[in-house]
């Protein structure tokens, strides 16, 4: 089973690639000669432009990098990006001669596109998996990915063992696009809770509890959580080194009010985080991880925030 993987954005980096390919090429029946491995190369994607770096874990049988293989997964940021590198020049499914056999793809992309993906997989006689995922690298690399895939359920039964590999839970979660909207509104849920987060730790602060103390309470609570404890340490130590950047996060709360709105499901809350992003990315903080909306928060509320340079347990420590 040769696998071919492409990384670009945010997930475009080296340590990811090896984490994920490693399992993938387990996988493989036959013998794996080092030897025929793609050299692993950081990817970048910039909107409007050609993906500029493709992550390839094997040679195809003809010594030509990409080509005869049997599963791709794509992770990509946005729709542009997943149509740049399936169906725009040089895409996975513009090959006259060779397609893969089942292509999956990880990325938070509309349903509409994947949608259009999907038919276009279907004219090149390609299986299409949507597997959305839920982790940055960093849980990536933890062993604390879980994804939600929807499509085929035959062809689900037939990669379940690869998906495994990239982390610690799979759940097939219907035909179709459904894991499209499983992981938007995963995403409209993290924006809610990361905004509803920075709102009472400023709170706790402005009253005179530091941050870490009462993050630290928190986090032993029983509304503490996986997030709130690997969120902690950017709120406590104001270090905004990008996981997830705001844009990213308006794109998908974006998204999500679309789905409200075609589903008419009213979102009070989502549309409010939404606009508060906004304001965030209009006051310059495009580039820094999306808890930089704590900053905002104490802004509006009079305080200045100060690292607190302390050490705190972010629960995500490797694990095999």
């Amino acid at each position: 089973m040769a696998t071919a993987l492409y990384l670009l954005n945010s997930y475009g980096d080296v340590d990811t690639a090896h984490r994920l390919l490693s399992g993938a090429i387990a996988l493989q029946p036959e013998p794996y000669d080092p030897a025929d491995a793609a050299v692993l190369e950081a990817a970048r994607y910039k909107a409007g432009q050609a993906p500029v770096g493709t992550v390839l874990s094997q040679r195809g049988r003809d010594g030509e990098q990409g080509v005869d293989r049997d599963i791709v997964l794509t992770m990509v940021t946005a729709s542009a990006a997943l149509e740049a590198v399936t169906t725009g020049p040089g895409g996975v499914l513009t090959s006259p001669h060779t397609t893969p056999g089942v292509l999956i793809d990880t990325s938070t992309v509309s349903p509409q596109v994947s949608a259009l993906i999907r038919n276009k997989a279907a004219d090149h006689g390609t299986d299409f998996l949507a597997a959305t995922v839920s982790g940055n690298p960093k849980v990536i690399n933890a062993g604390k990915l879980t994804v939600a895939v929807s499509g085929s359920p035959e062809v689900f039964s037939r990669v379940e063992p690869l998906l495994a590999v990239l982390g610690r839970g799979v759940t097939y979660v219907g035909e179709g696009e459904a894991a499209r909207l499983v992981k938007i509104a995963h995403n409209v849920f993290l924006g809610v809770v990361t905004q509803s987060l920075a709102e009472i730790t400023v709170l706790a602060e402005k009253g005179g509890v530091s941050r870490a103390a009462f993050l630290e309470f928190l986090n032993d609570s029983v509304m503490g959580s996986a997030f709130t404890r690997y969120k902690s340490p950017a709120l406590v130590n104001l270090d905004f080194t990008p996981t997830f950047t705001m844009p990213l996060l308006r794109k998908d709360l974006d998204l999500g009010l679309a789905a409200g709105r075609e589903l008419q499901v009213p979102m009070p809350l989502a549309a409010a985080t939404a606009q508060l992003v906004a304001g965030a990315i209009g006051a310059g903080h495009v580039e820094e991880d999306f808890a930089s909306l704590i900053l905002g928060q104490a802004r509006s509320s009079g305080v200045t925030l100060e690292p607190q340079s302390v050490p705190v347990d972010d629960d995500l420590s490797f694990q095999n």
